[in-house]
């Protein structure tokens, strides 16, 4: 898969060591290529954004939070498709991630069939 020449890198932002790892193994394991970042500040020193195919953040993280996250990239016009996931979101939270964008707000612990198809179809649009 390109895009514009370019590999759709899938980039998943969470401090959760253990998701983070499992995401990525997950991503890997279908044949996407995925890079980890242990927190917002990371992926956007990184440089990545501009690569970055689609977006798996974590809402609360030491730091910036994934809301945070997306708000910057939009504010900066770089809308890369996002796909939130949280273990402590509500409705409202949802609606803001949303609103602002995000293509899925989806509650941890999640179905990874669901995760996939989530980035299937960012990576599609």
């Amino acid at each position: 898969m390109a895009i514009q020449g370019k590999t759709k890198l899938v980039a998943i932002v969470d401090d959760d060591d253990l998701m983070r790892d499992a995401v990525h193994g997950l991503l890997k394991a279908v044949g996407w290529p995925a890079r980890a970042f242990v927190s917002a500040e990371e992926f956007l020193e990184s440089g990545q954004q501009h690569e970055t195919a689609c977006l798996i953040a974590d809402i609360r993280m030491p730091g910036m939070s994934g809301l945070e996250l997306q708000a910057k990239l939009n504010a900066e016009h770089c809308r890369i498709p996002t796909i939130f996931i949280t273990a402590h979101g509500d409705a409202k939270m949802r609606m803001q991630a949303l609103r602002a964008g995000a293509v899925e707000f989806l509650a941890k612990p999640f179905d990874n069939d669901a995760l996939l198809e989530s980035v299937r179809a960012a990576l599609e649009s």
